[in-house]
């Protein structure tokens, strides 16, 4: 099997109620549902907090600017057609002072960008009651950290 280490980041966004903007997205192993906060690879020259600006607003249309310096490394390991992808990936949190800001889906198909706007921002103590599994699994304690 072929390892690859993809340097990558995430962001996690919090409006000014605390709750969390989670993404919807397919788990690459089987297809199933998944929750994980929007974010990718770093590209050549990008720092990482530049990585995750520009990737919340591709994604989401968020105002990339309330993207904080501070984030939490944590090692993540995920197998995707014959491939071990394998790092380091570093969380920010991204914090917004109005309860849950307007969403615009930037650069996504029509069915992504009703999707995405579909969903809610969750309090951390809803997460056990998600019925799709959390990735990574320990995100709760990523979102505490925070």
């Amino acid at each position: 099997m072929e390892i690859f280490h993809r340097p990558a980041v995430r962001v996690i966004c919090f409006d000014a109620d605390g709750r969390v903007l989670l993404m919807n997205w397919r788990d690459p192993h089987d297809g199933s549902r998944l929750w994980e906060p929007p974010g990718g690879g770093i590209e050549e020259g990008e720092s990482p907090l530049e990585t995750a600006r520009r990737e919340l607003a591709e994604e989401t249309g968020l105002d990339p600017s309330r993207v904080g310096e501070t984030y939490i490394d944590v090692h993540r390991a995920s197998q995707w057609k014959g491939r071990l992808y394998t790092g380091n990936e570093q969380f920010f949190a991204a914090r917004y002072d109005t309860a849950r800001p307007a969403l615009s889906a930037a650069g996504l198909m029509p069915y992504e960008a009703e999707e995405l706007l579909g969903h809610a921002w969750i309090a951390p103590a809803d997460f056990p009651a998600l019925p799709d599994r959390l990735e990574p699994p320990h995100l709760a304690e990523v979102v505490a950290r925070l």
